[in-house]
């Protein structure tokens, strides 16, 4: 699968949470947790995954393009995250 971003938005992303979203290319992307974002129209599918990079977990955000994947954000997830995440998984 191809992994793509917007290099503006990475820098962005490196600023504002201290990763790149290259980084999404090290997820574990066949154990992670995915759903739609339906909070705001996009004008397009966009989803939000749940995935472990180097064993921590993180929060992507993407929209699927091109026989790949668009990365817009990407963050460590929050501990109300990792608790639900942690509970699906059980």
């Amino acid at each position: 699968m191809q992994i793509t971003w917007d290099p503006d938005k990475d820098r962005i992303n490196r600023q504002k949470h201290g990763v790149s979203l290259a980084d999404a290319a090290l997820l574990d992307w066949d154990t992670a947790m995915e759903e739609l974002d339906d909070r705001e129209d996009y004008g397009e599918d966009r989803y939000r995954a749940f995935g472990a990079i180097e064993n921590k977990l993180y929060c992507v955000i993407f929209v699927d393009r091109d026989n790949g994947r668009r990365i817009i954000s990407l963050r460590k997830a929050n501990a109300k995250e990792v608790r639900n995440y942690v509970e699906a998984n059980k």
